[in-house]
């Protein structure tokens, strides 16, 4: 979710739930120890429970990293074994690491003894050629011993070559049934799912179905209130969460001290066009923001006009 669920992305989604795990964007162990990159680590106290994932390969580098995120507040250090890009194959992590399980083991037991915070890893299936069932046990075996305890399993491979990172998120197959064998293989260890997960019932079958999480990305960013304004109450028992109106009013008064810091309102305003959606109305507030958020001098007014349209309409639909 790169330059997607940043801490703008981040805010919206903690005001629609208040239990939901939220993940930073990947965040590489390099740019933080190496290039001193300590403003891709802010957030605002809001956005807890929230989990920062890392991207690296060198035990070393993300031991010191995961010392940083912890010093910046996160309780929850995550290492991505899963991306696809090129751009990450080159730094030899991501979804690369399916291949090198011994490495992959040295870099949590290293950040385990460097902090506190609980160590998880995301990780694929498998990639390219390699045999999940006989690849996805030794993978989990290893990073168990590394002291791994919760583990988030992308039910697709990911195939390194012949494959853009987008064609990987939707060309090979998934294989849902190999996580559950997973499960049952390691009882002990947390499993969470991703791929393909489009809907909160969706994800409450495979609560139901003995799974112990779901991770939800790109449905729950295109419509997050789908998914996030119910899932205090249907997942975790908790009448808390906020419909996708009384968020667009609780985020008038962040985005006022974003602009009074030098920032645009589309920055923020980018990752509310799909709050409404399947909604009447929709269309006409994602045009609004998309083509208004951006001129000059645009402001919360802006976006209130925006709602207000929204709401007139739904109160007094007009014939098709």
């Amino acid at each position: 979710m790169m330059d997607w669920t940043d801490r703008h992305c981040r805010y919206l989604h903690r005001l629609l739930s208040g239990q939901t795990l939220l993940y930073t964007e990947m965040v590489t162990a390099p740019a933080l120890v190496r290039g001193g990159a300590l403003h891709l680590l802010e957030h605002s106290p809001e956005e807890q429970p929230l989990a920062l994932q890392l991207g690296g390969s060198d035990p070393g580098e993300l031991a010191e990293a995961a010392r940083l995120g912890v010093q910046a507040g996160y309780g929850e250090i995550n290492l991505n074994c899963g991306c696809p890009s090129d751009r990450v194959q080159s730094g030899t992590f991501g979804a690369v690491l399916m291949k090198d399980p011994a490495r992959v083991s040295e870099c949590v037991a290293a950040m385990r003894l460097a902090v506190d915070a609980e160590i998880t890893v995301k990780c694929r299936i498998g990639v390219d050629d390699q045999d999940p069932e006989t690849v996805l046990p030794e993978f989990l075996s290893r990073i168990i011993a590394a002291g791994c305890e919760r583990v988030t399993i992308h039910a697709r491979k990911a195939w390194l070559q012949g494959l853009s990172p987008k064609e990987n998120r939707d060309i090979p197959p998934l294989d849902y049934d190999l996580v559950y064998r997973m499960k049952q293989l390691f009882p002990n260890l947390h499993i969470s799912i991703n791929g393909g997960i489009t809907s909160l019932t969706q994800a409450c079958g495979f609560l139901d179905g003995g799974l112990d999480g779901v991770m939800i990305g790109r449905a729950a960013y295109h419509q997050p209130a789908d998914i996030l304004s119910r899932a205090d109450t249907e997942v975790f028992g908790d009448p808390g969460g906020s419909s996708a109106e009384d968020a667009v009013r609780a985020m008038l008064p962040y985005m006022e001290a974003h602009l009074a810091g030098g920032g645009r309102l589309h920055q923020v305003t980018r990752h509310m066009l799909g709050l409404f959606a399947g909604r009447p109305g929709a269309r006409g507030w994602r045009r609004a923001l998309s083509e208004g958020a951006h001129r000059q001098g645009a402001g919360p007014e802006l976006v209130e006009q925006a709602l207000e349209a929204l709401l007139a309409l739904a109160a007094d639909p007009q014939p098709v």
